[in-house]
C-alpha cells in the first residue's frame, strides 16, 4: 500500500486529482524587519516544494512575503500576511466590531543575538523571532537539501509563551505541519496554513457548535456552515475559527473563508490549520482565564447585545401551528391548568401556503393577525414568527425581488459551452446588497407593526455557491452570510423595539454572530443522545463567545419516525430540567410539546416551569453581566476552573451564571456521577454542603430532580411568588435566597412555599 503523507493530504489537499499542478510555498527563517507607523513588517522567504516529498524546488525562485506584527491593548498580538498581495481591510470587516477602548500598542523592533524581539510601549516582550542559520551538515543516506522553517514564540500577554511550530518533521522530507506556508493554484496564491506548538497534555474547547467531547486535541474539524441534521455528527450550523487552549491564551483566525483546524491530531504537536484563502490573519489572544481570554475576543467581534426580559420566560411552540384559533387554543389550555407562559411561536403554518416563505399571513386561518396579536399581548404572550432567507416562488414578494436585484444571479451556459447572459438563480436573499438589506428590513417592520415581537431567523447556513452575489464571491460569503442576515433582522427589531428589547431567534452562526442572541441548537433528535450532543454544542458555543443559547425541548425530531415518534415521558421531563438552567429555553419540535399532552408527569412539569419563573430574577442579572464579561449564561465548567485539568473533559455538567452547577439526568436509570471542583458547596435540595473537588458516585434522582449544587455562602435573586408570565413579576417582591447555614434544603426555603419540588423521594 502506497504510504500517504498525511500532512499533504489531510491538511494541504496536495493529493486530491484537481492539485496535481499545485505548488506548496514553505516559509524559511525570518531575514529582517522594519518598524511602521507602530507594526513591524518581518520579512520570510517561502520556497517552493517539491512532491510528493517536501523537497526545496530550486527550479522557482524564492518569494519574499511580509508578515504585519501589531499589538492591541495588553493581551493581543495580530499577525498577518497577505500572499495575493492583498492586506484584509478592517473598516469593512462585518466580523470586527472593535471596543473603542481597545488602542493598538507601537511595537518596537530589535535585534537579538538569536534574531529579533519586539516590545511594546510599555517595554513588554511580545514576540521572539529567530533568524536563519546556515545548516551543519547533509543527511548522508537521503542527501536532501536541509532546509529551515520560520520560527518566533508569540507572548500575546507578554507572560503565555505560544511558540510556532518550526521544525515538525521526521526527516527534512517529511512535515507534519509547517509553520507557515501556502498553495499556488495556476499562478496565484490559493489558500494558506500555520501551526502553533500544542504541549503533549494541551487541551483545547471552542471552534463553534461543536458536538463533540469537551476537550477537542486530538481531532480535526471543517469549519464550514451546514444543515448539522441533528446534534450527533461532524456537521455544524455555527462553526467558529476560535479555540480556547488550556496553555492560557485563545487563537482567532479572521476569515470568513472555511477553515481546516487540527488541534493536536495530524501531528500530536501542533495545533494548525489550512484557510481556504490568500490571507492569513491570527489574533494571538492572551489573559490566562478563559473569561478574560474570551472577553478580549468579544472586543475584536463584539459583545452580545442584551435580552428583554420577557425572553426569559417559556416559549411555546411545534412544527407548526396551522391558525390563530389554534394557537388560542393553545394559550387557553396552559393558563387554564396554570402553566406559566411568554411566548408563542408560529412556526412555517402561518403563511398562505405552509413553508413558502412571503412575510405574508394567511387570510383565512389568521384573518386580523393585529387584532390576534394584540389578544395575545393582553394575556402576556409575545408572538414569535418563523421565516427564512428563501423567497418562495409565485409570489408576490418574489417578483419584486427579482425585479430589483435582491437575489443573486449566475451566468447561464450555453449547450456549446458559451455564456449567454445572467439569469435570476435562486431564492435566498443577497444580503451583500445594501438595497436588499433595506427591503427585507421593511418587510419585518410591517410585521413588528401589526404586533409580532421576534422572528426566527431559520437556515442561513447555506447559499448558491455557483450565484453571483452583490458585494463578495460565494467563497467569502458562504460562512458570513449567516451575520449578515441576522444582523439585518436584529437591527430593524432593535430599531423598532429599543436598545434591550430586541432578540431574534437564529440557527446558524459564524465569527460575530454573538453580537445578535438568541442562537438555539438546531434539530437535535428527541434521545438520550440527542440531548447529550445538544449540551456539548452549547458549552462550546460558549466557549466561542457566544452569550446566549438555547436548544428544542424535548428534542425537535423522533426516531425512527421523524413526525409521530413522541419523546419519552422520562425524556421529556429531562430535558426540561436542563432548559430550566439554559438561558432561554423553547419548546419545539414536529410532534406536539405542551405539557398537557404528557399528564402522567405534567404536574412535575408545571412545578419546574414555577421554578424557571422563580430564578428568571437571577438569569436576568447574569445576562446583565454575560454582555458585559466574556462568560456566557450557560457556562463549561472550565470558564471558573481552568487549573483543574478534569474539568477540560466534563461536557455533561455545567455552570448557571456564576452560582448553580448543574449535573442533568440523561438516561432512563436516573443515575450519574457527579464532579465537584474545588470549594465549598451547597446542595440546591437537601441544603447539605460538600467540599471539593470530590467525585460522587452513582447519584441517583428521582424524576422530580436533577443534581444541583449552589456555591456556599453566595445569595441570589429569585421571585417568591407563582406567574403566569414576566409582565405579571413585582420587581419590588424579588428576595434573596442565601445558600449559607441557615438553608435547610429547598422545600423549606422560600420557593419551596409554593413550588412543590426536592421533597424527598
Amino acid at each position: 500500500m502506497k504510504q500517504t503523507n498525511r500532512f499533504s493530504y489531510d491538511m494541504l489537499d496536495l493529493e486530491q486529482p484537481d492539485a496535481a499542478k499545485d505548488v506548496f510555498w514553505l516559509s524559511g527563517m525570518a531575514i529582517g524587519g522594519v518598524e511602521e507607523k507602530g507594526n513591524v513588517l518581518l520579512k520570510i522567504p517561502f520556497q517552493a516544494q517539491q512532491q510528493p516529498d517536501f523537497r526545496p524546488d530550486r527550479t522557482k525562485k524564492r518569494k519574499i512575503h511580509s508578515m504585519m506584527v501589531r499589538a492591541y491593548g495588553e493581551n493581543i498580538i495580530r499577525c498577518t500576511i497577505g500572499f495575493g498581495g492583498r492586506m484584509p481591510s478592517d473598516q469593512t470587516n462585518e466580523m470586527m466590531e472593535w471596543d473603542p477602548t481597545l488602542k493598538q500598542k507601537p511595537l518596537h523592533l530589535e535585534k537579538t543575538e538569536e534574531g529579533w524581539a519586539l516590545t511594546d510601549s510599555d517595554h513588554v516582550l511580545r514576540m521572539k523571532i529567530s533568524a536563519g542559520k546556515k545548516p551543519i551538515k547533509k543527511w548522508s543516506t537521503l542527501q536532501p537539501d536541509p532546509q529551515v522553517f520560520f520560527d518566533a514564540v508569540v507572548f500575546p500577554d507578554g507572560r503565555i509563551a505560544v511558540p510556532f511550530m518550526a521544525n515538525d518533521t521526521f526527516t527534512p522530507l517529511h512535515l507534519d505541519s509547517a509553520s507557515l506556508g501556502y498553495v499556488e493554484r495556476d499562478g496565484r496564491a490559493d489558500r494558506c496554513c500555520f501551526s502553533l506548538h500544542a504541549n503533549h497534555d494541551e487541551k483545547f474547547a471552542g471552534t463553534g457548535e461543536r458536538f463533540e467531547s469537551m476537550n477537542l486535541a486530538g481531532k480535526t474539524f471543517v469549519l464550514e456552515n451546514e444543515d448539522a441534521l441533528g446534534t450527533n455528527s461532524r456537521r455544524a450550523y455555527k462553526n467558529v475559527p476560535f479555540y480556547l487552549s488550556s496553555k492560557g491564551y485563545g487563537l482567532l483566525i479572521m476569515t470568513s473563508c472555511s477553515v481546516r483546524l487540527s488541534l493536536a491530531d495530524i501531528s500530536t504537536r501542533a495545533a494548525q490549520g489550512l484557510v481556504e484563502d490568500d490571507i492569513l490573519d491570527l489574533f494571538l489572544i492572551g489573559g490566562t482565564r478563559p473569561d478574560r481570554i474570551i472577553y478580549e475576543y468579544r472586543r475584536v467581534t463584539g459583545f452580545p447585545r442584551n435580552v428583554p426580559l420577557w425572553s426569559y420566560g417559556i416559549w411555546m411552540s411545534r412544527m407548526t401551528y396551522f391558525s390563530a384559533q389554534e394557537t388560542r387554543e393553545v394559550v387557553r389550555k396552559l393558563r387554564q391548568q396554570k402553566f406559566p407562559c411568554d411566548v408563542i411561536h408560529l412556526d412555517t403554518g402561518w403563511f398562505p401556503k405552509d413553508w413558502q416563505c412571503e412575510w405574508k399571513f394567511n387570510e383565512k386561518t389568521f384573518p386580523d393577525p393585529e387584532k390576534y396579536m394584540k389578544e395575545m399581548k393582553q394575556q402576556g404572550i409575545h408572538i414569535s414568527l418563523w421565516q427564512t432567507p428563501n423567497v418562495a416562488r409565485n409570489t408576490e414578494v418574489y417578483q419584486t425581488a427579482v425585479k430589483n436585484g435582491y437575489l443573486p444571479v449566475k451566468t447561464e451556459i450555453a449547450k456549446d459551452g458559451s455564456n449567454f447572459g445572467k439569469v435570476q438563480y435562486g431564492g435566498r436573499i443577497d444580503f451583500t446588497n445594501p438595497a436588499a438589506v433595506q427591503w427585507y428590513q421593511g418587510l419585518l417592520r410591517h410585521l413588528f407593526d401589526l404586533g409580532a415581537s421576534v422572528i426566527k431567523t431559520d437556515f442561513g447556513e447555506k447559499i448558491d455557491m455557483d450565484g453571483c452575489f452583490y458585494g463578495k464571491s460565494p467563497e467569502e460569503l458562504h460562512n458570513l452570510y449567516a451575520l449578515l442576515y441576522q444582523k439585518a433582522a436584529f437591527d430593524i427589531t432593535e430599531k423598532v423595539m429599543g436598545k434591550g428589547q430586541a432578540i431574534i431567534w437564529a440557527r446558524a452562526g459564524w465569527t460575530g454572530c454573538q453580537r445578535y442572541p438568541v442562537h438555539w441548537g438546531g434539530d437535535c433528535a428527541s434521545t438520550w443522545d440527542g440531548l447529550a450532543g445538544t449540551i456539548r454544542g452549547g458549552l462550546h458555543l460558549g466557549v466561542s463567545g457566544f452569550g446566549f443559547w438555547s436548544h428544542d425541548i424535548p428534542g425537535f425530531h423522533g426516531l425512527p419516525d421523524f413526525m409521530n415518534h413522541w419523546p419519552e415521558n422520562d425524556l421529556y421531563l429531562r430535558w426540561t430540567q436542563v432548559g430550566v438552567f439554559t438561558s432561554h429555553m423553547r419548546y419545539h419540535g414536529a410532534s406536539p410539546r405542551e405539557p398537557y399532552h404528557y399528564p402522567e408527569i405534567a404536574d412535575l412539569v408545571r412545578e419546574w416551569w414555577n421554578l424557571r419563573y422563580a430564578l428568571i430574577p437571577y438569569l436576568k442579572q447574569q445576562g446583565d453581566q454575560v454582555v458585559k464579561t466574556g462568560f456566557p449564561l450557560m457556562r463549561a465548567l472550565l470558564f471558573h476552573h481552568p487549573e483543574d485539568p478534569y474539568c477540560w473533559y466534563i461536557d455533561d455538567e455545567f455552570y448557571c451564571g456564576d452560582s448553580l452547577l448543574v449535573a442533568p439526568v440523561m438516561n432512563p436509570e436516573g443515575k450519574r456521577d457527579v464532579y465537584l471542583p474545588e470549594g465549598r458547596w451547597t446542595d440546591f435540595w437537601t441544603g447539605e454542603t460538600i467540599s471539593g473537588p470530590v467525585q460522587l458516585k452513582g447519584i441517583v434522582s428521582p424524576l422530580s430532580r436533577i443534581p444541583v449544587y449552589c456555591t456556599s455562602g453566595v445569595t441570589i435573586p429569585v421571585y417568591p411568588e407563582i406567574v403566569q408570565h414576566t409582565g405579571e413579576m413585582d420587581w419590588s417582591k424579588i428576595c434573596g435566597l442565601a445558600f449559607d447555614e441557615s438553608y435547610k434544603g429547598f422545600s423549606k426555603s422560600i420557593l419551596g412555599k409554593n413550588i412543590k419540588l426536592g421533597c424527598d423521594p
